[in-house]
């Protein structure tokens, strides 16, 4: 068995996993400032997160020390059933991630009925052999969680993020409780979407779950001057395109603090 490195034996010590969701390089900079144990590695937040680009994992990996970097494995925006072509994509995307140094990745696929396309899974677990395989939140589409979380244990994902099926992870407690005893440890359920340093204590209350993924953002505006907002590069689709959001140190380190104080306080 390999000896873990350094960023494996400093998370293993912690009560709590606390994994960012990183759109920039920026941001994966600031999560290990604030105390991350790991980064998602995203590009396209918008559209749910799509696979980031060469340079960015390339210079992301360089900067991080001490923080974990998984990259999420997604050629589109959209569902989760993908084409021979895009498994193809996925393949070359899982193999190049590795290249360039992340310590995970993060996909999921399902088949046309919401259950796990086991071919294509396996063909994608396969290309991952010995990085870590987080499956994303396509779990909150699927048509039976619970089977699908044994599948998922099956097929040797060491963890599944969620929201419990629901918009939000605080409104997904029931079955984030549910899922966490059904797992019995065997996979690693790791609650996402909507998770702050206001409503992070409650959810780990209520659900025993040990490992959360946040984006801890705050916007900042632009730098442009002179702005045509007229004009929108997503034609009909249109975001703010003068404003960035940025995961910052501090939500980061106040969201993480917000368990500690739980922890001391015995709840």
């Amino acid at each position: 068995m390999n000896q873990p490195d350094k960023r494996q034996r400093t998370s293993a010590n912690r009560p709590y996993q606390f994994e960012i969701c990183a759109n920039s390089v920026e941001s994966c900079v600031n999560a290990q400032a604030g105390g991350a144990d790991r980064v998602e590695l995203c590009a396209g937040i918008p559209e749910g997160g799509t696979t980031p680009s060469y340079g960015t994992i390339a210079l992301t990996r360089q900067l991080l020390a001490d923080t974990r970097l998984h990259v999420i494995i997604r050629p589109r925006g959209g569902d989760f059933l993908y084409t021979p072509l895009e498994l193809r994509i996925m393949e070359k995307d899982i193999g190049q991630a590795r290249l360039l140094g992340a310590d995970g990745v993060v996909f999921g696929c399902l088949d046309a009925d919401g259950n796990v396309d086991l071919s294509a899974m396996r063909r994608l677990m396969e290309a991952a052999q010995g990085m870590s395989v987080t499956f994303h939140r396509a779990f909150d589409v699927c048509r039976n969680p619970q089977e699908t979380l044994e599948t998922l244990i099956g097929l040797g994902c060491d963890r599944i993020l969620t929201s419990g099926c629901q918009p939000t992870a605080e409104q997904g407690i029931p079955l984030l409780k549910a899922l966490c005893r059904q797992a019995e440890g065997r996979i690693g359920i790791m609650a996402g979407c909507g998770v702050n340093e206001n409503n992070i204590a409650r959810i780990a209350a209520e659900t025993g779950i040990r490992q959360f993924h946040f984006s801890a953002r705050t916007s900042r505006p632009s730098g442009m001057r002179f702005r045509n907002e007229a004009v929108s590069m997503g034609g009909t689709v249109r975001i703010d395109e003068y404003e960035q959001c940025l995961t910052t140190a501090e939500r980061v380190r106040k969201t993480i603090d917000e368990l500690a104080k739980r922890k001391r306080g015995g709840l």
